[in-house]
C-alpha cells in the first residue's frame, strides 16, 4: 500500500515538472478565482495577479494562506511556487487574506476594496468567536453591518423578522442571555435605524473603528514555552509582543513594543527576543515547531516593517492613493448632496400632489353634498305640493257634501208641513242634519286652513330650493376660478418636473463649504467617540438583566474585570513603557551619583548634595508618571 501510495506521488510530481503550468484556486472573502499559472513563477507573480483582478493597490496588509499538516503557511513572495511545501493536489487552494493589520482602519485603510475586505474578514473572526466581543458591542457591530448590507432603514421595507436568517451574533453572545432571536432583532434594528444617511462604505469603517478597539483584534497567537517548562501565550499584532496566560488572551503578563525591539531570532526550536536596552533581560521561550517558529518569525518581521513605515513619510504611491481617495470622497459628498436635494424636492413635490389631490376630493364631497340637499328640497317641494292639491280637493268636497246637507235641509223643510208627527221627526231629523252641517262646515273651514299652511309651506319650500341652487352655482364657480390660478406643475394628473431644475454648478465657495463641514466632522470626532462609548453602556445596561451568570466564559469574566478596572491592552502597554521609563531615569541618577563619589574621593558634603539631587529626580519622575498616568 506505502508503495503503491508512493509511486503514485512520484508520477504526479513527475507529470507536473513535464507540465509546463498548473492550476490554482484563490479563495477571498466574497468568492473563489480560478487562474492557469507558469511553472516557473514565484509567489510574487501569482500574488501580483490576483491583486490586478481585485484591484487591489494596497498589497502590503495582505497575503496568500494555505494549509500544511496542522498548521497554516503564507506564500512566499520571492520563492517559485512548486518549491513551497503547498499541496500538490490540483487545484491549489489558496486563501487571500488580511496578514497584517493597521494601527489605525481610518488613516490607513485608503481603497474602497481594501476597507472591505478588512471588514469582511474581522466580523467573520468575530462571529467565529476568535476575537472576544462582550455583548453590547456584538449588538452595535451587528448594527453597522446591517445597514452595510441592507443600506438605510426603512420601516414598510425592513418589517420583523427580516433578520431571521442572518447570522449577526456570536453564539456565545446569544447564549449568555435570556433573550429570544425576537427580543435581539429589536434592539439590533433600534441601533440600525439610528445610522439614517450613511452609505455602505461609511458603515463599514465605524464597523472596524470599534472592531479595532477590541482586546483580541489583529493578535496572532502561539503556543509558547519559557525556560522553566511553563506554558504561555505568545501574542503577535502591529504594536509589539505580547506574552499571555494560556487562559488569558486578553490581558498580556508584559509586553514588547517594537521600537523597544533590538533583535529577533530563532535557532532550531528557540526563540530570543532582545530589548534595546542592553542592561535588560533577554526573553527566551521554545516552540514545539520549526514551521511555528517561522511563522512567526515572519509577522514579526512583517509587522515591524509596517510599524517603522507608519512612522516615516508617506511614500509617492501612497501619498497619491491618499489624494485620489480625498478627491474620490469629496465627490462622493456632493453626489450624495445632489441626490438629497432631488430626493427633498421630489418629495416635496408627492407632498403637494398629494395635497391637491386631499383638496380635489373635499371639492368632490363638498359639491356631492350640495347635489344632495338640492335633491332633497326639490323632493320636499313636490311632496309639499301634492299635498296642498290633495288638501284643495278634500276642501271641495267638503264643500260639495255641504251643499248637499243644505238641499236636504231644505227638502226636509218642505216635507215637515205635512204633519205633526212627521213636523216631529223633520225638526228631529232637521236638528241632526244641522248639527251635521254645523259639522261639516267647521271641517270644511279647517280643511281650508289647512290648505292655506301648506301653500305657505310650499312657497317656503321653493324659497330653500332657489338658496341651493345658488349655493350650488357658488361653489362650482369657485372650482372653476382656483383651477386657472394654479401651476401646471401643481395639477396632479400633471406632476412633472424638468430635471434642468435640478441641477447645480458647484464652485469654490461650494469645495471650501465641504472643506469647512470636513474640518466641522473631524473636530466632533470626540463627540461622537463620547456618543459611541454613551451607545454602548445603554446596550449594556439593557441587556444586563437578562444575563446568565452562570455561562460566562472565562474571557467574559476578565473583560468584565478589565472593563471595571479600566485597563486594556493599550493601558498595559502604556504603563509597562512608562515602568521601564522609570527604572531607567533611576539608574540613570544613580550611576550619576556614583561616578561623582568615585571622582571626589567620598567627600561626605559632596556626596551628600548629590544624594539630595538623586532624591530629587526620582521624586520628580515618579510624580510626572504618575500625573501623566492619571491624565491617561
Amino acid at each position: 500500500m506505502a508503495s503503491a501510495l508512493a509511486a503514485k506521488m512520484g508520477f504526479n510530481s513527475l507529470m507536473r515538472k513535464q507540465a509546463k503550468t498548473f492550476n490554482v484556486r484563490i479563495s477571498t472573502m466574497e468568492s473563489d478565482l480560478e487562474f492557469s499559472c507558469e511553472v516557473k513563477w514565484k509567489g510574487k507573480d501569482l500574488f501580483d495577479l490576483v491583486c490586478r483582478t481585485l484591484g487591489l493597490r494596497e498589497t502590503w496588509f495582505f497575503g496568500l494562506r494555505y494549509n500544511i499538516k496542522d498548521t497554516v503557511a503564507w506564500l512566499k513572495m520571492d520563492k517559485k511556487v512548486l518549491d513551497q511545501e503547498v499541496p500538490k493536489e490540483e487545484p491549489i487552494i489558496f486563501h487571500f487574506l488580511a496578514k497584517f493589520y493597521p494601527e489605525n482602519a481610518e488613516e490607513e485603510l485608503v481603497q474602497d476594496i481594501t476597507q472591505h475586505l478588512f471588514f469582511l474578514q474581522v466580523k467573520k473572526k468575530i462571529l467565529e468567536e476568535e476575537i472576544h466581543c462582550p455583548p453590547e458591542a456584538s449588538v452595535l457591530l451587528a448594527s453597522y453591518a446591517v445597514h452595510a448590507e441592507y443600506g438605510d432603514y426603512d420601516p414598510a421595507v425592513h418589517k420583523p423578522g427580516f433578520l431571521a436568517e442572518e447570522e449577526l451574533l456570536p453564539k456565545r453572545v446569544i447564549n449568555l442571555y435570556q433573550m429570544t432571536p425576537e427580543m435581539w432583532e429589536e434592539r439590533i434594528t433600534a441601533c440600525y435605524a439610528e445610522h439614517r444617511g450613511r452609505t455602505r462604505d461609511e458603515a463599514e469603517m465605524e464597523y472596524l473603528k470599534i472592531a479595532q478597539d477590541l482586546d483580541m483584534y489583529g493578535v496572532n497567537y502561539f503556543l509558547i514555552r519559557n525556560k522553566k517548562g511553563t506554558d504561555l501565550l505568545l501574542g503577535v499584532d502591529a504594536l509589539g509582543l505580547h506574552i499571555y496566560e494560556p487562559d488569558n488572551k486578553l490581558t498580556p503578563k508584559c509586553s514588547f513594543p517594537w521600537n523597544e525591539i533590538r533583535n529577533i531570532s530563532y535557532s532550531d526550536k528557540e526563540f530570543t527576543i532582545k530589548p534595546l536596552d542592553k542592561k535588560a533581560n533577554v526573553f527566551k521561550f521554545n516552540s514545539s515547531r520549526l514551521r511555528v517558529n517561522k511563522l512567526i518569525l515572519q509577522l514579526c518581521i512583517g509587522n515591524h516593517d509596517l510599524f517603522m513605515r507608519r512612522r516615516r513619510v508617506d511614500s509617492l504611491e501612497v501619498q497619491q492613493m491618499k489624494a485620489q481617495a480625498r478627491e474620490e470622497r469629496a465627490r462622493k459628498q456632493v453626489e450624495r448632496q445632489r441626490l438629497q436635494r432631488e430626493k427633498q424636492l421630489r418629495e416635496e413635490a408627492e407632498r403637494a400632489r398629494d395635497e391637491l389631490e386631499r383638496r380635489l376630493i373635499q371639492l368632490q364631497d363638498e359639491a356631492d353634498m350640495a347635489n344632495e340637499a338640492l335633491l332633497r328640497s326639490e323632493q320636499t317641494a313636490d311632496l309639499l305640493a301634492e299635498k296642498a292639491q290633495i288638501a284643495e280637493e278634500e276642501a271641495k268636497l267638503l264643500a260639495q257634501k255641504a251643499a248637499e246637507a243644505e238641499t236636504e235641509m231644505q227638502r226636509i223643510k218642505v216635507t215637515a208641513i205635512r204633519g205633526q208627527e212627521e213636523r216631529r221627526l223633520m225638526e228631529q231629523k232637521m236638528l241632526e242634519a244641522k248639527m251635521v252641517a254645523l259639522k261639516m262646515a267647521e271641517e270644511s273651514e279647517r280643511r281650508a286652513k289647512e290648505a292655506e299652511q301648506l301653500k305657505q309651506d310650499l312657497l317656503e319650500a321653493r324659497d330653500s330650493e332657489r338658496r341651493a341652487k345658488n349655493k350650488l352655482l357658488e361653489i362650482t364657480s369657485k372650482a372653476v376660478y382656483m383651477s386657472p390660478g394654479l401651476a401646471p406643475d401643481s395639477m396632479p394628473q400633471d406632476v412633472s418636473f424638468s430635471r434642468e431644475n435640478l441641477s447645480f454648478d458647484f464652485k469654490d465657495t461650494d469645495m471650501k463649504r465641504l472643506s469647512m463641514e470636513i474640518e466641522k466632522e473631524k473636530v466632533e470626532y470626540m463627540e461622537k467617540s463620547k456618543h459611541l462609548q454613551e451607545q454602548l453602556n445603554e446596550l449594556k445596561t439593557e441587556i444586563e438583566s437578562l444575563k446568565l451568570k452562570e455561562r460566562e466564559t472565562p474571557l467574559d469574566i476578565i473583560h468584565n474585570q478589565n472593563t471595571e478596572q479600566g485597563t486594556s491592552k493599550h493601558s498595559n502597554f502604556k504603563k509597562k513603557t512608562n515602568e521601564r521609563l522609570l527604572s531607567s531615569y533611576l539608574r540613570f541618577a544613580g550611576s550619576l551619583v556614583t561616578n561623582s563619589f568615585v571622582q571626589e574621593k567620598g567627600s561626605t558634603q559632596q556626596v551628600f548634595a548629590f544624594l539630595q539631587v538623586f532624591m530629587f529626580v526620582q521624586a520628580f519622575v515618579k510624580i510626572y508618571l504618575l500625573f501623566k498616568n492619571y491624565g491617561q
